[in-house]
């Protein structure tokens, strides 16, 4: 009889153990099931901002690549917009800005997607601004509370002292009815920025910025 409660106390011991091991994996993949859409701006003859030959399409699609990685790790299953230099506008179109817009609102409209992530590059004529900022379209309620938990998490991780803005004049943000913001995670006009903004290690910072914005959005 003793020997039988041993093993039922150690059948219970392993059970705990492996319990526990569940929870773990569970804690370590806190977006496992969640669907997102990551959106590089521009492309193929749409350079987006420039400063000389640094042209914003190519870094947009750099930390990019590095945040659907970082996501997936999390558990997130990811969609890319683009995954090499080229617009998504149709063949012999005119109007290729428009027709891009359209392709990605489309992608992103028609997806499953819990919600999509636009990444760009800002530039204006001071080269003093500097700093990642969220942008949002009151389109979707939820977009707003996106925009906060990753422009905090823009202030704590990348020092970022800009604030969240709405905007409700731009086409694609308006015709999107997915969750989701645009992310302009620094200015190609600040010498500073520029030059960080080349470097991985600083993309991988961007990204995790995003990745931990994205967890506390849907820890809510």
């Amino acid at each position: 009889m003793k020997k039988y409660r041993i093993i039922i106390f150690f059948l219970f011991l392993i059970s705990i153990v492996a319990t526990d091991k569940v929870y773990g994996q569970i804690n370590e993949l806190p977006l496992l099931g969640k669907i997102i859409y990551v959106d590089p701006g521009h492309g193929g003859a749409d350079p987006g901002a420039n400063h000389k030959d640094i042209l914003e399409k190519n870094i947009n699609l750099e930390i990019s690549k590095i945040l659907a990685g970082q996501l997936g790790e999390k558990g997130a299953i990811v969609y890319l917009t683009r995954e090499g230099d080229y617009d998504l506008a149709r063949p012999n179109i005119a109007e290729r800005k428009r027709s891009d817009l359209s392709r990605r609102i489309r992608m992103i409209n028609e997806s499953a997607c819990d919600l999509y992530l636009s990444i760009h590059l800002n530039a204006t004529t001071s080269s003093t601004w500097r700093g990642a900022q969220v942008f949002y379209d009151d389109v979707n309620e939820k977009n707003k509370i996106l925009g906060e938990k990753i422009q905090a998490s823009f202030k704590k991780h990348l020092a970022s002292r800009r604030k969240l803005k709405q905007i409700n004049n731009l086409y694609m943000y308006r015709m999107i009815k997915r969750v989701g913001v645009l992310l302009e995670v620094g200015f190609l006009s600040n010498a500073n920025e520029r030059y960080i903004l080349q470097k991985q290690y600083y993309q991988r910072r961007v990204a995790n910025a995003i990745v931990e914005g994205v967890i506390n959005y849907f820890s809510e």
